[in-house]
């Protein structure tokens, strides 16, 4: 019995994952296209025909279809292609409803195990043909509309709603020890489902205009690279030549959010790196807050730091964080015995 539960916790993991890594290339384009339409344009840029204008549109239309691919491929992850109409039928049901990720994500899981359950069912021959094009995504749309509809829909929305409220009536302590969560979570495993968990609250409370988890969310994931290339430079007998050798990598990779330049590293000292990079993400994430920070886009690192209300606050925030991320390492890892460097990758 714990194989089969452990066997299920496996393959819904794996569809989350699927679905969050699908629903990002709709995610960045949209978010960016809809921040600079609104600074092209205006705040009131889609009253006034134009470029700026149709630029947002086409964000709009891109960031609006995030929270469908999230539930279509969540159920292409569990029932193949199969799952695909029904599980993004389900994330629009979602979306419309107001269930927004939540709904997406039980919505999906749904559309899957119910494509899965129809494919199990005996029929003859004749009918077998039928099954791909008329069968599954028939029945698998009308038992996904009525269960979200009439079941999940209600309490789900609910659900998303009082979330949605409660982040947006958080202050003070409540919105620190938010940023220390946030950030350690999107540092302790970089690009891994603890990261991606984080990432999908950010776009959860960006969904509904709150951009104050996305300011946070850059600084977290930013942090972790830069820290690494300030501790090489400031302190290089921690160090290997090897290692060294990726303080540009390590920048470059800060400079546009991506966090990963940072895995190789944890990887070789994960008991003193992953803790280091996971204060400096904190520290971040909550001074962030602190400073009520907001950043109109997803993704993109400084390339967008202009969409952010207060640009130079927040380079400055980011620059405590990378700080305390290299004081961190440098307090914790010992000088590297040279007859003895273990080689990044």
């Amino acid at each position: 019995m714990s194989n089969k539960f452990s066997e299920v916790g496996n393959q819904l993991k794996k569809a989350l994952l699927t679905g969050v890594s699908y629903m990002i290339p709709f995610v960045i384009p949209g978010g960016i296209l809809i921040a600079l339409g609104f600074a092209l344009g205006g705040i009131y840029v889609y009253e006034t025909p134009g470029f700026a204008a149709d630029m947002f549109s086409w964000g709009k239309i891109a960031f609006g279809l995030m929270v469908p691919a999230l539930g279509g491929y969540i159920a292409y992850s569990l029932a193949d292609r199969p799952g695909l109409a029904p599980g993004f039928i389900a994330g629009m049901i979602a979306e419309t409803q107001g269930s927004g990720f939540i709904g997406a994500i039980i919505g999906g899981i749904l559309a899957g195990y119910i494509v899965l359950a129809i494919r199990k069912i005996p029929l003859p021959a004749a009918l077998r043909s039928l099954m791909p094009t008329l069968i599954i995504p028939l029945f698998g749309t009308f038992f996904v509309g009525v269960t979200m509809t009439y079941i999940i829909g209600v309490p789900v929305t609910w659900l998303n709603t009082a979330m949605t409220q409660v982040l947006a009536n958080m202050d003070g302590g409540s919105l620190v020890i938010l940023g220390l969560v946030q950030g350690a979570m999107l540092a302790v495993d970089m690009g891994g489902p603890i990261n991606k968990a984080a990432y999908a609250f950010a776009l959860a409370a960006a969904s509904v205009n709150n951009w104050g988890p996305m300011a946070a969310n850059f600084i977290a994931s930013m942090s972790p690279p830069m820290g690494l290339a300030i501790a090489m430079l400031l302190a290089k007998r921690k160090f290997t030549d090897v290692e060294r050798k990726g303080i540009g990598g390590c920048f470059i990779g800060g400079c546009v959010m991506i966090t990963e330049f940072a895995i190789p590293y944890a990887a070789a000292d994960p008991l003193r790196v992953i803790p280091s990079l996971m204060v400096g993400s904190a520290f971040g994430a909550a001074l962030s807050y602190v400073f009520g920070l907001t950043l109109q886009a997803p993704h993109g690192g400084m390339l967008v730091m202009f969409l952010a209300n207060k640009p130079l606050a927040w380079l400055f925030v980011l620059a405590l964080a990378s700080l305390v991320t290299a004081l961190m390492l440098i307090l914790l890892k010992p000088n590297v015995d040279e007859q003895s460097e273990v080689e990044v990758a």
